[in-house]
């Protein structure tokens, strides 16, 4: 399974970019797709997540009203949409997946099995 991050780049606070996520290799749908990031010297934090379906998706309380996670399962694509950065969104951002575990029930970095390379957001102020 292969995992591709795209869209990244460096934006002036208030601004916008909207990632993406490129699945391959898989049979069927990743039943959870989520977004992680990690900034220096911290830990990596789950900021969204969406099912295989695309109707439920979660979102971590810092990003809420800001960004946006959609599919396109035709497309074997992830989206995020990502308004009003703050100079805090600055770190790798992650797309992972799961095979069978839902959002809800795949919670920690720990519990996805497939992930991208990552690509970087830097948000200045």
């Amino acid at each position: 399974v292969q995992v591709v991050e795209s869209g990244g780049g460096s934006v002036q606070s208030g601004g916008s970019l909207r990632l993406s996520c490129v699945v391959s290799g898989f049979t069927g749908h990743l039943a959870a797709i989520a977004w992680f990031r990690e900034a220096p010297g911290k830990e990596r934090e789950k900021v969204s997540c969406i099912n295989s379906s695309g109707r439920r998706t979660f979102y971590t309380d810092s990003v809420k009203g800001r960004f946006t996670i959609s599919r396109e399962n035709a497309e074997n694509t992830v989206y995020l949409q990502m308004s009003s950065l703050k100079p805090e969104g600055t770190a790798v951002y992650y797309c992972a997946g799961h095979g069978w575990r839902a959002c809800q029930s795949a919670a920690a970095a720990s519990d996805y099995d497939y992930w991208g390379q990552g690509t970087q957001v830097t948000v200045s102020s």
